[in-house]
C-alpha cells in the first residue's frame, strides 16, 4: 500500500482515494482476512488524516469488507468462498446479456478494440506471460461491458469482476485454464462481431461458467 498524494485535494476526493487503496489492498490479498485495520496506523501509512480514513473504513463497513469488533477495532473479512461462488453465479446468469446487447450495439472502434485485446491475449499466451494474460482479461470484460451499453449493466458487472481479482488473477496463471479462456474470448468476439447475440450470450454463459468450475477446483 503506497502513500498518497494529497497536495490540492478536497476531502471527499481524498475519501475515494483512500477507499480505492484500501479495497484494492483488501481484494488483492495485501490484508488477510481477520487482520485489524488501526485508524491511526493506516493514516500513518497513506500519509493522509484519520478522518477520510474513518470515512474510508466505514464505506468498506458498509459492503461489508471489514467489521468492527468490541475490543478489537476494525479487522478485514474480505472475500469468502461463498462470496466467489455468488458472484461467479450472478455473473453466469447476467453476464451473457451484455454480451448479447454489445453484439448489436458495439461500435466499430469497440469492436476493433477487442479484436486486438484477442489477438494480444492469444500472443501472451504464447509467450506463458500470465501477467499480460490477466490484464488483457481484465480489459476484455471491461470493454464488453461498456460496448453492452447499459451504464446499470456495466456497473454491476464491472463491480463484481473487481471483487474477484485475485481469484481471476490465480486462475489465469495456469496455461490450463489461460488457454481455453482466450480460445473462449476468440468465439465470444466473432460471434459479436457477426452480430449474433444468441450466439454471444451462450457463448460468454458458457465461459463465465468455466471459469467457475475452474475457480471451484482451486479453492
Amino acid at each position: 500500500m503506497k502513500r498518497l498524494d494529497n497536495s490540492n485535494l478536497r476531502r471527499s476526493s481524498l475519501t475515494d482515494r483512500v477507499y480505492d487503496e484500501l479495497q484494492n489492498s483488501i481484494l488483492n490479498g495485501d490484508f488477510a482476512p481477520g487482520d485489524a485495520l488501526p485508524e491511526l496506523t493506516l493514516s500513518e501509512m497513506l500519509g493522509v488524516s484519520r478522518t477520510p480514513v474513518r470515512e474510508a473504513v466505514a464505506r468498506l463497513e458498509s459492503e461489508g469488507l471489514v467489521r468492527t469488533l468490541p475490543n478489537r477495532g476494525t479487522v478485514v473479512v474480505g472475500i469468502s468462498e461463498k462470496d466467489i461462488d455468488d458472484i461467479f453465479t450472478i455473473r453466469t446468469l447476467v453476464e451473457g446479456l451484455a454480451a448479447r446487447w454489445a453484439a448489436a450495439r458495439i461500435t466499430p472502434e469497440q469492436l476493433d478494440d477487442l479484436k486486438q485485446i484477442v489477438e494480444l491475449q492469444e500472443f501472451y499466451v504464447e509467450k506463458n506471460d500470465p501477467v499480460q494474460i490477466y490484464q488483457l482479461d481484465s480489459r476484455f470484460h471491461a470493454l464488453l461491458y461498456q460496448a453492452c451499453g447499459s451504464h446499470v449493466l456495466r456497473q454491476l458487472l464491472s463491480n463484481l469482476h473487481h471483487y474477484i481479482q485475485k481469484a481471476r488473477e490465480l486462475s489465469l496463471e495456469k496455461p490450463e485454464r489461460a488457454i481455453p479462456s482466450v480460445h473462449e474470448h476468440r468465439d465470444i468476439l466473432e460471434a459479436i462481431a457477426a452480430h449474433d447475440g444468441l450466439l454471444a450470450e451462450r457463448l460468454t454463459s458458457q465461459h463465465i461458467h468455466n471459469a467457475h468450475q475452474n475457480i471451484l477446483k482451486m479453492i
